[in-house]
């Protein structure tokens, strides 16, 4: 990338979105400004918090957590829209960083969730930070949505994953874009055993009755129904907006809840982010 301005684009899915920070420090250290953020989900928390100057102190507390701790943080409640309340983790971010007013931020920045009452994008641009950052999370059927008015307000993935058109595009930036829902990728051999046995496609072939039917659990239909629709949304964004550099986190990295596995996540960022450098430039050198 020859401009060395970025306006950074930040998708959905889960822990994976700690990548998001493996790839915002390599774009520092290789000089790169940020001057605009976009992000749904958990790209708008670690976006948020980093045009909020406060990522590092994230970053850190993140070091701390243990599958125990993120057990724990997990304030289960008895809804019909959900079973995540989410209060705790905001409680415990806002002591960070305090109330922070998104139009006040250091570096502008927009956070995208999704209204299923009038079924449109919202896009926060002002306002209460953790207002916003609590409504573009809200997985529907896990964590219980924001009622506010007349809108009941889920995550931004819903109808734009990777919300690259709600980006202005300027002359003097370059448009990054990090997907981290992108392709599987073969792991090490203990860990991709692990995922086999959670893959429904596996238990197609190996799980079968007398009759051939397949043995598919509700949740293993609806997830993967979710997973392929948004797949195709993120593939047709890009291919529409054309970003400078598009950066791929593959999808089985880890599990939505694995805010454990913070360091492997960034350090994976960062890899993702060396990846897609050198196709980029490969890319160039092939067609001058």
């Amino acid at each position: 990338m020859t401009k060395k301005k970025i306006q950074l684009v930040l998708g959905s899915g889960g822990a994976r979105g700690l990548a998001h920070i493996g790839v915002i420090e390599s774009l520092e250290r290789d000089g790169y400004e940020i001057c605009e953020v976009v992000g749904c989900s958990m790209g708008a928390v670690v976006g948020g918090l980093y045009c909020a100057g406060f990522l590092g102190q994230y970053k850190d507390w993140l070091a701390t957590l243990t599958r125990g701790n993120v057990f724990s943080l997990v304030d289960f409640t008895f809804n019909t829209r959900g079973f995540v309340r989410g209060e705790k983790i905001w409680t415990l971010i806002a002591k960070i960083t305090g109330n922070q007013q998104i139009e006040n931020l250091k570096i502008p920045f927009t956070a995208v969730a999704t209204d299923m009452l009038n079924m449109q994008e919202v896009h926060y641009q002002s306002g209460d930070l953790f207002a916003a950052l609590r409504s573009t999370i809200s997985i529907p059927g896990v964590f219980t949505p924001v009622i506010d008015q007349d809108t009941v307000l889920v995550d931004g993935g819903v109808l734009n994953p990777l919300p690259i058109s709600a980006i202005k595009r300027r002359e003097d930036c370059a448009v990054v874009a990090v997907n981290i829902n992108g392709r599987n990728e073969p792991l090490v051999e203990q860990e991709e055993a692990k995922q086999k046995s959670r893959n429904w496609l596996q238990r197609y072939w190996n799980n079968s009755n007398k009759n051939n039917i397949p043995k598919i659990s509700f949740f293993d239909l609806m997830n993967t129904s979710y997973d392929f629709t948004q797949d195709r949304l993120v593939q047709l964004t890009i291919q529409h907006y054309q970003p400078d550099l598009v950066i791929e986190i593959p999808r089985n990295a880890c599990g939505t809840f694995d805010f454990h596995k913070s360091a492997q996540l960034i350090e994976l960022g960062k890899k993702a982010y060396e990846k897609a450098k050198q196709l980029k430039q490969n890319s160039l050198q092939k067609a001058s």
